[in-house]
């Protein structure tokens, strides 16, 4: 088991907010730094497109297995000197179930510069997030973060049953094969295969791989259970996760009722029974409101190997969020202003999202309503099979006229919001508009920031990953 001792996972949130900086500077202290894997196909390529000015992508490109496909990325996507502030970033082509190349390889690249870069500088474990729900890019994405030696895969917001297998597989350079959930399909999934060789160039000598430490993210022992026994491969450990974690939450059991705030209401039901997952005898770290050196101190004396952290280290120096809006939301913080809400409705996966109130952002209404609906990043879109058996893609989030064309139910698109776009903003590479505006952002923190002010001050507001592992660790 390549992760062992470590107290402090750092959560892999948003896309990029747990970038290579964040991951490498907490790994370099010896825990487990994390990179986020959402979206890091269009990161890059916004990064390329940017002028790629201190050259950080370029030389992780260099390191990249297949120097004709890190060619061809560069050629597709680079830009020296950046492009205009006034123009738009250009289309980067969406993933299909059948698997489209261009995708797939700058996917693998983009997985691999990400882990290369956050690994550079110090000898430790460094692991990669993705969320379950976002499958399209799973094979292509763990195959290029296998490459630059991930060692530890965390998967939440689903049930990743195949991961460990896929896994097995792709350690070997073999082919493999993921469920991809498709509505209308027959068993609601068609598999979606990966070959490792068709990436194969002439004259390369390619890596032994090994291996990385699977934690799947779980809510109940029940599911911790069902992966511990079904998974076919192994299962390291888990990420135990509290619904007032930042980001995707598992909803809550039994039917839906909302609080008087227009939340989802979690009861008894949804209370994490450890005593069961301790049964399982493997490792597992508590995450959501766990940041505090007493709280770490309790989830140890609670059978825990330690504790998953996200806001903390998502508002620090390292992180990936834009200077402004990283700074707007310590301020926040500091002033005890913080306003998170769950919202049973913002994702277009169906999962409870968290959401951070903060002005100018798709947190509030009139900035919600005066967003034309789009959906040019897809990374959350719905495969579903068409009338004549072909395979279709529709977003809750898009245009409700073609999400109802395309079979959406109306009620499913009232009040969802383009995670995609607003993710990107919030790491400062929002989409540019006509008329030169741009993509909003939307940020997700965790419910419990109380704390905050054990790492920094309002004197003092900037603070180090360094610094949150040295409090928390006492």
């Amino acid at each position: 088991m390549m992760i062992d001792g470590q107290r402090i996972i750092q959560g892999g949130m948003g896309a990029g907010v747990s970038g290579w900086r964040l991951a490498r500077a907490v790994s370099a202290t010896g825990q487990l730094g994390v990179v986020s894997g959402t979206g890091l196909d269009r990161i890059l390529a916004r990064r390329l497109e940017d002028g790629d000015a201190d050259g950080h992508c370029r030389r992780a490109l260099e390191l990249l297995p297949f120097p004709a496909m890190a060619r061809r990325i560069l050629d597709r996507h680079f830009i020296p000197g950046g492009k205009a502030a006034e123009e738009p970033y250009r289309s980067v082509p969406m993933h299909t179930v059948e698997g489209d190349r261009a995708a797939q390889e700058l996917c693998i690249a983009a997985n691999f510069a990400e882990v290369a870069l956050a690994r550079e500088t110090h000898d430790n474990p460094v692991g990669i997030n993705y969320l379950e729900k976002i499958q399209l890019p799973h094979l292509a994405s763990m195959y290029g973060a296998m490459l630059a030696g991930a060692a530890v895969v965390i998967i939440g917001a689903g049930i990743p049953l195949e991961v460990p297998a896929v896994l097995d597989a792709l350690a070997r350079h073999e082919a493999t094969s993921y469920p991809i959930a498709v509505t209308g399909a027959e068993g609601g999934t068609v598999r979606m295969a990966f070959h490792p060789q068709a990436f194969w160039e002439d004259g390369v000598t390619l890596p032994a791989l090994q291996r990385p430490d699977f934690l799947p993210i779980v809510s109940s022992d029940t599911l911790a259970r069902m992966l511990y026994r079904r998974s076919e491969g192994g299962v390291a450990g888990f990420v135990v996760e509290h619904h007032c974690a930042g980001g995707h939450n598992a909803p809550p059991r039994g039917s839906l009722q909302l609080t008087a705030a227009g939340e989802p209401a979690y009861g008894p039901r949804d209370a994490i029974k450890l005593e069961g997952i301790r049964k399982l005898g493997l490792p597992f770290w508590l995450a959501g409101a766990y940041a505090t050196p007493d709280r770490l101190q309790e989830a140890v004396a609670d059978g825990a190997a330690g504790i998953q952290v996200g806001s903390a280290f998502a508002l620090c120096r390292e992180s990936g969020l834009a200077e402004s809006v990283r700074r707007a939301l310590v301020e926040q913080a500091l002033r005890g202003k913080t306003r998170v809400l769950t919202d049973g409705r913002a994702s277009p996966t169906g999962f409870p999202f968290k959401v951070a109130g903060l002005e100018g952002t798709l947190s509030e209404e009139d900035v919600y309503l005066q967003r034309r609906r789009v959906c040019d990043l897809g990374f959350l879109r719905e495969p579903f099979v068409r009338n004549g058996g072909s395979i279709g893609y529709r977003c809750a989030a898009e245009p409700e006229a073609a999400f109802v064309a395309k079979g959406g139910d109306p009620a499913d698109a009232a009040g969802r919001k383009c995670l995609c776009n607003a993710l990107v903003a919030n790491i400062g590479m929002p989409q540019v508009l006509s008329g030169g505006r741009r993509e909003p952002c939307l940020v997700t923190l965790g419910d419990d920031l109380s704390g905050i002010d054990q790492f920094c001050s309002i004197e003092q507001p900037d603070y180090s990953a360094a610094h949150v592992i040295r409090v928390l660790l006492g």
